[in-house]
């Protein structure tokens, strides 16, 4: 199911059909501040199943956490203060950050071998009221279709390549052409593991 949605001032009736979705064990389509994504609720296993099975991904590969702010973030991840701060000063934003797993994080979601998991807070008005109204994180992979190809941005295109494989589209127009930044704070300094559409400057002044 396709729905449009205001990108800016998203329909709390939408976002309530959205919520439906996620708690009947669904896998959603929605925007964020870098591409869109899809989305599933903490708990659904099978769900989380089949957008593994949707992005080929490989056993190597793991599922973004993405939280309301901070305090949601610290419940699930080790954060020290010199960490705290960097992300504080960074979200909501578009990064990615990868931090040592607690043990209220499902084993299943962590890298087995370091015990890490990747987390985000967005910047995002349509992924914000899903959040609020959802009251946990998203388990959360960029939206693709399987192929080599770019991410997928037009909504035109989600849905012709999608619509029949996930159970709801929240399209809010055309998403972002970058992927997020994505630094990883389990060492004694940040490391810039990918540039993308948020700023690595303040990685500079560290």
């Amino acid at each position: 199911m396709r729905v449009e949605i205001h990108p800016t001032h998203p329909q709390p009736r939408l976002i309530g059909k959205a919520v439906d979705v996620l708690h009947g064990g669904g896998v959603i389509v929605y925007p964020t501040d870098s591409y869109y994504a899809f989305g599933c609720a903490l708990a659904a296993q099978d769900a989380a199943t089949r957008i593994r099975s949707l992005r080929r991904m490989g056993k190597q590969q793991f599922l973004t956490l993405v939280c309301r702010d901070l305090s949601e973030l610290s419940a699930f991840a080790r954060v020290e203060k010199g960490s705290y701060r960097l992300i504080k000063s960074l979200t909501p934003g578009p990064y990615t950050f990868i931090l040592q797993a607690t043990r209220e994080l499902p084993r299943r979601l962590a890298d087995p071998k370091r015990k890490t998991i990747g987390l985000r807070i967005p910047d995002h008005p349509v992924t914000a009221a899903l959040l609020d109204a959802l009251e946990s994180p998203l388990l959360s992979a960029t939206a693709e279709d399987g192929s080599d190809l770019e991410p997928l941005s037009d909504p035109d295109e989600i849905a012709d390549a999608l619509g029949r494989r996930i159970d709801l589209f929240l399209d809010a127009g055309t998403g972002g052409f970058e992927p997020t930044t994505v630094i990883d704070l389990t060492g004694g300094e940040p490391e810039l593991v990918r540039a993308g559409a948020g700023s690595v400057d303040h990685l500079m002044n560290l």
